[in-house]
């Protein structure tokens, strides 16, 4: 009895562990598989909720920031470099002017070219009353230099006015002429950066809009046009007298035509080729009709006498007024919808006042 409980009472020895053996391999394959189940499966059942949530996120981000961009630019007007960055990227309008939109980054382009050229060079305090009322009015400035443009853009597309590239260098080749001779690219585009704070990109966007719109108000202006052939034709029959011409011309029409009497220039003279032309002259000599690239109208230049570095000449000038009749008439027709208002600095302080 006495050895039965002995051998109750010793300790069972422990299974020895199983040994994967070819017979045992896809038991223990099957329970390694088990153990990983519970991290697999919830995943797996839940995976179409994560990409939900994920999509809802992302949304709610871009409504957001969508948001905060409509509010910087329309209820607080903001014109930080940011911004402008920003209008770049996102095609956001800041007037609608008869069906064309007008780009907010091209006013802020206006703007802050406007604005950078007072402050730093003007010196003008920014946030003094006399800042605050330039600023307000280089603002409103913009505004129509830039309503005026995208319109321009329009009227181009209809009557299939472009400007080339030859256009446009040709125009910044006449920019960089100087009384020293050509200037330098490099240099001309250091003075336009430090001056209107433009980098040349910027500046060859601005100067291609002004030649479009220059085309432009060429083209839909028939009437000076057809006073510029009546000058012409006037110069033709042996009439060189300019003054008598544009006098003629004003009594039949008010306003039809400027005059200017004979003055001194350099050759080189920054007046819209005007003194080139006339150096080109002998005295006495009228010039066909000259499209200055100021672009704003005919010109019949006289030559009165030169020397080996000024000339003398007087002229007529035929104005462009159809351009700006045609906006105007669209904005009278309301025709013209601006998104943001700005405010007349100096007409609120005369109201306060």
């Amino acid at each position: 009895m006495k050895k039965l409980v002995s051998k109750l009472r010793k300790k069972q020895p422990e299974e020895p562990a199983g040994r994967i053996t070819t017979d045992t391999l896809a038991q223990h394959r099957e329970k390694v598989l088990a153990g990983g189940r519970k991290f697999k499966y919830p995943v797996q059942y839940q995976r179409h909720k994560l990409v939900i949530n994920a999509l809802i996120i992302g949304i709610a981000a871009l409504l957001l920031a969508i948001a905060m961009v409509w509010y910087l630019l329309y209820v607080t007007k903001n014109t930080s470099d940011f911004m402008y960055r920003v209008t770049k990227v996102i095609p956001a309008p800041v007037a609608v002017v008869d069906g064309e939109p007008v780009q907010y980054s091209d006013y802020l382009m206006k703007y802050r070219s406007a604005a950078h050229y007072l402050i730093e060079k003007e010196q003008i305090d920014a946030n003094s009353a006399d800042g605050k009322s330039q600023l307000s009015y280089v603002k409103s400035q913009a505004m129509d230099d830039a309503i005026a443009d995208a319109y321009a853009s329009k009227l181009a597309r209809e009557l299939d006015v472009t400007v080339t590239d030859a256009d446009l260098e040709a125009f910044l080749k006449q920019q960089r002429q100087s009384s020293d001779g050509e200037v330098t690219e490099a240099t001309y585009n250091a003075v336009i950066r430090d001056y209107y704070g433009w980098s040349p990109q910027e500046y060859r966007e601005a100067m291609k809009s002004k030649l479009l719109r220059q085309k432009v108000a060429y083209a839909v202006d028939a009437h000076a046009e057809d006073v510029s052939k009546g000058i012409e034709e006037k110069v033709k029959a042996g009439n060189t007298d300019l003054k008598a011409i544009a006098t003629e011309l004003n009594a039949a029409e008010e306003d039809a035509v400027t005059y200017m009497a004979a003055a001194w220039v350099p050759k080189n003279n920054q007046d819209g080729g005007l003194a080139q032309a006339a150096a080109k002259l002998s005295k006495g000599q009228v010039s066909t009709a000259i499209k200055a690239t100021s672009g704003n109208g005919y010109y019949y230049v006289k030559l009165v006498d030169s020397n080996d570095s000024q000339v003398q000449y007087e002229y007529i000038h035929v104005p462009l007024k159809e351009f700006d009749a045609k906006l105007a008439q669209v904005e009278k027709d309301k025709k013209l919808t601006q998104f943001i208002k700005i405010e007349d600095t100096a007409t609120t302080q005369e109201d306060q006042q």
